[in-house]
């Protein structure tokens, strides 16, 4: 995968994460972790809205919104205690933002294991993010198909 490959914004990511040493990855990882946005009135008085993201180990949710004009608007959630999956939903948060249904759905789905991570968190960690990235295109294309 190349950089070309992806939306501006998580090209961007994923050359930063890149260009770093492995230790420095980490504390950037940490950087967008208290960078995740929080979630809107309406879905924090009505958890019911959200799914769980079953991949990850900490209790991570996500709801997806699709508006006219095709842009995809994401809410994620994830404990402060959890800094790294944390990192992660803030990573797609950030660069999933304002992107339109056809841009979300062509970001490949290994985009989690392509940021240079792999060697510094677990396995199950990059397994946590794919499937937050998995939900949301699901939830997208839920969203757009009728």
């Amino acid at each position: 995968m190349t950089s070309s490959d992806l939306p501006e914004a998580l090209a961007q990511i994923r050359e930063d994460f890149l260009g770093l040493e492995q230790h420095e990855r980490l504390l950037l990882l940490l950087e967008f972790a208290g960078e995740l946005p929080e979630l809107p009135e309406r879905y924090s008085e009505h958890p019911d809205l959200l799914e769980r993201v079953v991949e990850c180990q900490s209790p991570v949710f996500l709801f997806v919104e699709v508006d006219a004009n095709r842009i995809v608007h994401l809410h994620l959630t994830a404990p402060k205690e959890a800094p790294t999956t944390r990192g992660f939903a803030s990573i797609l948060a950030q660069g999933l933002a304002g992107l339109t249904v056809e841009e979300v759905l062509a970001v490949p789905d290994d985009f989690p294991s392509t940021i240079g991570l792999t060697d510094a968190v677990s396995p199950l960690r990059i397994r946590g993010m794919t499937g937050m990235l998995a939900r949301i295109k699901r939830q997208v294309h839920e969203k757009t198909a009728a």
